[in-house]
């Protein structure tokens, strides 16, 4: 990803949007077997709009640890960055 590529990011993604990101990292972590970060995205499509801002939070915190994973961090990177807009 280069820097132009950040320009672009959405930040008015719906829940629907938000969703369907966290839904497609939770299926990216497990099958890189990064089993707690898809532990805290599971199920991503019933929580709360605040359960859903606490499992992006303790996966960017796990990912923190993880610097060679940070284009994955990226990606929820940009979920957070729309977080304001889940209802």
């Amino acid at each position: 990803m280069d820097a132009e590529e950040t320009i672009r990011w959405p930040t008015n993604l719906d829940r629907a949007g938000i969703e369907k990101r966290l839904i497609d990292a939770r299926k990216t972590a497990e099958k890189e077997g990064w089993s707690e970060v898809a532990g805290l995205l599971a199920d991503v499509e019933h929580k709360s709009a605040i359960e859903i801002a606490k499992a992006v939070t303790g996966a960017l915190e796990w990912l923190q640890r993880q610097p060679e994973l940070r284009a994955f961090a990226l990606q929820l990177q940009m979920v957070a960055l729309n977080l304001k807009n889940l209802k």
